[in-house]
């Protein structure tokens, strides 16, 4: 059904569809980075299903089904619907996402109403409303020797790109902070309606192609993964765009392969990819936080080890600890045995006859551990209030992060930095 895409040679029919569903994704990716970063993320959503009346009153006055006038009537409902959720949320104080789903649905019921009574002989395909109808593209109307969707979503991509680039340092102002975009004379409200012109605009333009399927995933999902991998505002765009594009080649190729559809197997492919940076994120990604959680979890036996052997050679006590006991003393399992193997190879303790003993190196940082844990609990009670039964637990999550810049103005701030409340010398 569907050839070989071939970017190089005459566009053939896979051509067209991978070129676009890539233009229609990255005009969404392009906007949808503004509305991550405003947590507006069901606003693409919710425009989708409001602009209806718009498309309805444009229709009935104008007893045509071209671009123009659909894009001026979405726009007209796409604003309608941004300015009575806003006059909710900011005048009634109804919460955002309770004054989305009231003003969308109200205007979504109109516009069926309004289908209903003016536009009887009108026929509505649902399944390409939600799945849109990206094999038939080739083989419509040609605009400037492309497809017309094609054509449309093109301009569509341009457009947000140039008004991004051009209003860049006043949309990337607004979305951070608009109390001081208004401040310096960048009216954040002002933006904020370009913006959703813009999602109007780009949610109508690909309605035909792609379907509301796409268009709602395409404004949130790559501009989401962009935002896993990133910090960055550039960056981000610059990578929602890839992965949109990318979306759209990997679901055409899926699709051609399994023989399905298109616009749902791009949405497929978006979500994978989504759930890959979920995975891999160097900074918030399931992987890196669960090493992250055991080089913490490592560090806290490391120094729970070190203080228990150092409280023990406190009390003079002759008994030492084998590996198993010491292990089981701070709280047992395989991550307890690998933090004491990790101090045996750094030299912090030896397993000498008779148990583990603590080395000159390993004494030295544990009598900073146990200082900075019984400084804590002194200065807990003394400036705190703190009863006594009360300390032990908030010092031990601290002393590991305690270094020896705090522990001087810990010192200044004491009474007696010689003894804990406990009645036990503070090591020097």
């Amino acid at each position: 059904m569907i050839e070989v895409i071939d970017l190089f040679g005459e566009p053939s029919t896979g051509t067209w569809i991978v070129l676009t569903g890539v233009t229609v994704n990255a005009a969404c990716a392009l906007v949808g980075c503004f509305l991550i970063l405003r947590k507006m993320s069901l606003m693409g959503d919710a425009l989708s299903h409001a602009v209806l009346p718009g498309l309805v009153i444009a229709f009935v006055l104008t007893g045509s089904r071209s671009m123009v006038p659909m894009f001026v009537g979405a726009v007209i409902a796409g604003l309608l619907t941004t300015f009575m959720t806003q006059s909710l949320h900011q005048y009634l104080r109804v919460p955002s996402d309770a004054s989305m789903g009231i003003v969308f649905t109200a205007m979504f019921a109109v516009g069926v109403v309004l289908v209903k009574q003016f536009s009887g002989g009108l026929h509505f395909d649902i399944g390409c409303v939600y799945e849109g109808a990206l094999e038939y593209v080739p083989f419509g109307i040609r605009v400037a020797g492309m497809p017309r969707q094609l054509f449309t979503s093109l301009m569509v991509m341009l457009l947000n790109l140039a008004v991004i680039l051009v209003l860049w340092k006043e949309f990337k102002l607004s979305s951070f902070d608009p109390a001081l975009a208004t401040t310096m004379g960048f009216s954040a409200t002002a933006m904020h309606y370009l913006l959703m012109v813009l999602v109007s605009v780009t949610t109508v333009a690909s309605f035909e192609a792609v379907g509301s399927i796409l268009v709602v995933a395409m404004l949130i999902v790559p501009a989401s993964t962009a935002y896993m991998l990133t910090d960055r505002l550039g960056w981000m765009v610059l990578l929602s765009v890839i992965f949109g594009a990318a979306a759209a080649v990997l679901g055409f190729r899926a699709a051609t392969y399994w023989d399905t559809s298109i616009s749902g197997m791009m949405t497929v492919v978006a979500g994978c990819l989504y759930a890959l940076a979920v995975l891999v994120s160097p900074r918030y990604g399931l992987v890196s936080s669960m090493l992250r959680n055991v080089r913490m979890s490592l560090l806290v036996l490391r120094d729970d080890v070190l203080a228990m052997l150092y409280r023990v050679e406190e009390l003079g006590s002759e008994k030492h600890f084998s590996v198993a006991e010491t292990a089981k003393g701070v709280g047992g399992g395989w991550l307890a045995n690998f933090a004491i193997s990790q101090l045996q190879r750094a030299g912090n303790i030896v397993d000498a006859s008779g148990g583990l003993r603590l080395t000159d190196q390993g004494r030295e940082t544990a009598r900073k551990l146990v200082r900075s844990h019984r400084l804590w609990e002194t200065y807990l009670v003394e400036q705190l209030g703190m009863p006594l039964d009360h300390v032990h637990e908030p010092a031990h999550r601290v002393e590991h992060f305690i270094d020896e810049d705090i522990q001087i103005q810990l010192a200044a701030e004491l009474d007696t930095a010689d003894q804990d409340p406990h009645g036990r010398q503070i090591p020097e």
